[in-house]
């Protein structure tokens, strides 16, 4: 009697731990159950591609909390912790961007994902979702019973209202709402390399902005000019990658992209034999 006494009690001790169990914030992507055969990368004649692993975003709706920052109709702010400066406020960010709290932004390795928003709990709540990036990390503590914080561009955040009640909803404090990852589109732009202006010939870095699909990346690898090896770049910070290995880089060169499902990218002699700091280039590729 005494043994089943102990089972059945330590039954409900694990029944009582899974219910209790906090839920976790997540920016991962949900792994596709089964062979799944990811979709091509369309390239050009210059520009070659590799696709691998991809992964699914057919996670549910998870709840968070919501703020806004900076001007009531704006784009929060230029700059922002992954360097975007003010392309946020231009297509194809269109101002509807995020700051996300860490589990969202993750140091850096989260700037450029996408995530479905909704609410329901204000009464100026439409209930539909709209896509935000996340491009800023979301600066203080998370409020009380929320797993992750979007503090969001006054635009992002009206664009979750009832038409006419986008004040009203921007007035309503820290909003409940609900998120969800998705893939990022962005129709008929391609992925650029803003260089940075302290690259010069022993040092390059780069902010890498509009990446389709992911968004976000976890690898980037350079291959220098009559080289057949790749070399892997360092993030340096938000969605900036770095090399100085110490010598003179001979450019073109090629970039190789891992994103954050595993997908690669290879862009041929994007950046050009007579690259400037502070140019911009920009492919002729992104993820589809």
């Amino acid at each position: 009697m005494a043994k089943t006494c102990t089972l059945v009690l330590l039954g409900a001790l694990v029944v009582l731990s899974l219910l209790v169990s906090p839920i976790a914030c997540s920016g991962k992507l949900a792994k596709v159950a089964g062979p799944h055969k990811p979709a091509a990368v369309k390239g050009h004649k210059n520009q070659t591609t590799n696709p691998s692993s991809s992964a699914a975003y057919g996670g549910g709706w998870l709840p968070a909390g919501a703020t806004y920052y900076g001007n009531p109709n704006g784009a929060g702010s230029d700059g922002g912790a992954c360097g975007y400066q003010t392309a946020v406020g231009h297509r194809p960010f269109s101002s509807m961007i995020a700051a996300g709290s860490s589990p969202l932004f993750m140091a850096g390795m989260g700037c450029g994902a996408c995530y479905d928003v909704k609410c329901t709990s204000n009464s100026a709540c439409s209930g539909k979702p709209v896509t935000v990036v996340i491009t800023d990390l979301s600066p203080g503590n998370l409020y009380p019973g929320e797993p992750c914080h979007f503090d969001m561009s006054g635009t992002a955040l009206g664009a979750m209202a009832k038409p006419g009640m986008a004040d009203k909803l921007r007035a309503g404090g820290v909003i409940r709402m609900q998120y969800k990852r998705v893939p990022c589109k962005y129709p008929g732009v391609n992925i650029a390399f803003r260089v940075d202006q302290g690259s010069n010939p022993f040092y390059f870095k780069t902010l890498i902005e509009f990446v389709g699909d992911d968004g976000d990346l976890k690898a980037v690898a350079l291959k220098e000019a009559g080289s057949g090896a790749w070399t892997p770049m360092a993030q340096d910070w938000g969605a900036l990658w770095r090399l100085n290995n110490g010598r003179r880089l001979r450019a073109p060169f090629c970039l190789k992209l891992t994103s954050d499902s595993g997908r690669v990218l290879v862009v041929n002699n994007v950046i050009p034999a007579n690259w400037k700091a502070g140019a911009t280039y920009r492919s002729l590729v992104n993820y589809r």
